[in-house]
């Protein structure tokens, strides 16, 4: 029965085989909580030729814009060589680390990053807004919370900074910095910062036919925010008028959904009205796996398996806790259901590549793969077309429309 069960899902995979190769949050400080951005390096297709696929040369074009028009470029060109036969280069986490001091007045900006590969004009674009505040002001500012990281086994020491929402466990420590201004001489100031895990769905995506979708379960939302756990609270008063750059250093938590918060009250003596005034700025981000994107423990190519196996017997499986026999659990069940060495070679080769694209492409607050939409284009491969709306999206992975085996509708859940 596991046979056929198991062959019933695998097939587009060997198929292909041959022929080819949004958070909605509870709080009303919405616009003071950073998520920073997705994995999500392409649309459907990893096309070659886009910057973060593949390339040999490539530019990067710093543009800073003022909210009042103003703009501010660098730009910086390096050349990569890829030899050929590298087979591991789509699949390299190598962190290309780009630094430029640009002096610009205070103010609002958006910072657009554009990376060209020069050798096919494909560019991929990302922005980010900030803010630099006045130091005569005699306001009192709060910047955005940055984010950093570091791992102590590794050659380089200093903290990195962490631009996504990501964060792998490969970071064993974490450090959040904020910069405050104050310059009255009046105003004491107050700086508590939070750390809080969120209740988060962690699990795989169920069946394509499963009948129990409900808006009332976590699965359904993602997110709990009403549910949330405080795991630290510092608190820090100034009492003098100055711009102090501080940071909280943190333990890399496990894995999980988190929000790293500041709040900044002042007694409001400065300003004659008595009245407190209070700033809020927040950074929410998640710890994925160790290699994150991309799968290399026992556990990590254990854990997909479960949208080829029975509920039961992928319990089973990641009930063996040797990592060792979990590995060879793994072999044993490829081997068994495919036969031939080659052909099984081909076929799992496939199929954690599209665990990992789809990592990079549906991850959100639980990794890629354990969506729905993670879910079809490991089964099916990338659709054929794709048809977006706003809450909904509409795959078609046959060049018939009225071909239901191969057409998926995703729709986004309304909350009751």
């Amino acid at each position: 029965m596991m046979r056929s069960h198991f062959h019933q899902k695998i097939q587009p995979l060997l198929v292909l085989a041959v022929v080819c190769l949004t958070v909605a949050c509870s709080s009303t400080r919405h616009a003071d909580i950073e998520r920073a951005s997705e994995y999500n390096y392409s649309e459907y297709e990893l096309e070659e030729g886009h910057p973060e696929v593949r390339m040999s040369a490539m530019e990067i074009v710093i543009t800073i814009v003022a909210s009042g028009g103003d703009s501010y470029s660098d730009s910086y060109t390096t050349t990569r060589t890829v030899g050929s036969g590298h087979d591991g280069f789509n699949t390299s986490s190598d962190l290309l680390q780009y630094e430029k001091n640009m002096k610009v007045p205070p103010g609002h900006y958006t910072v657009f990053f554009t990376v060209t590969d020069k050798a096919s004009g494909k560019q991929t674009v990302r922005e980010v807004k900030t803010f630099i505040p006045e130091p005569g002001d005699d306001k009192i500012n709060l910047t955005s919370v940055q984010l950093q990281g570091k791992n102590e086994d590794r050659a380089e020491k200093g903290y990195m900074p962490v631009t996504t929402y990501d964060v792998s466990m490969n970071k064993d420590s974490l450090r959040f910095v904020i910069q405050v201004t104050n310059n009255e001489s009046k105003n004491s100031l107050l700086v508590r910062s939070r750390l809080i895990r969120f209740e988060a769905d962690t699990t795989a995506a169920r069946p394509v036919n499963h009948p129990n979708y409900s808006t009332s379960s976590l699965p359904y939302k993602g997110i709990d925010y009403n549910s949330q756990e405080e795991l630290e609270q510092t608190e820090r008063r100034l009492d003098q008028p100055e711009s102090v750059m501080i940071e909280f250093p943190h333990k890399r938590p496990e894995r999980g959904s988190y929000r790293f918060e500041v709040t900044v009250r002042s007694n409001g003596e400065g300003h004659g009205d008595g009245e407190e005034e209070e700033l809020y700025k927040a950074r929410d981000f998640s710890v994925k796996g160790d290699n994150f994107p991309h799968l290399k423990s026992p556990r990590e190519l254990a854990e997909p398996l479960i949208y080829l196996m029975g509920r039961d017997e992928h319990q089973e499986l990641m009930a063996i806790e040797d990592p060792d026999s979990l590995k060879e659990a793994v072999d044993r069940f490829w081997l068994s259901n495919i036969g031939s060495i080659n052909e099984a070679k081909n076929v799992i080769s496939l199929f954690y590549e599209r665990v990992e694209e789809a990592n990079k492409k549906f991850t959100n607050f639980k990794e890629g793969w354990k969506t729905d939409r993670g879910m079809v284009y490991i089964l099916f491969g990338p659709p054929q077309y794709v048809e977006t709306r706003l809450n909904s999206e509409h795959w078609r992975s046959s060049r018939h429309s009225r071909d239901s085996r191969y057409n998926f509708l995703f729709e986004r859940p309304r909350s009751r």
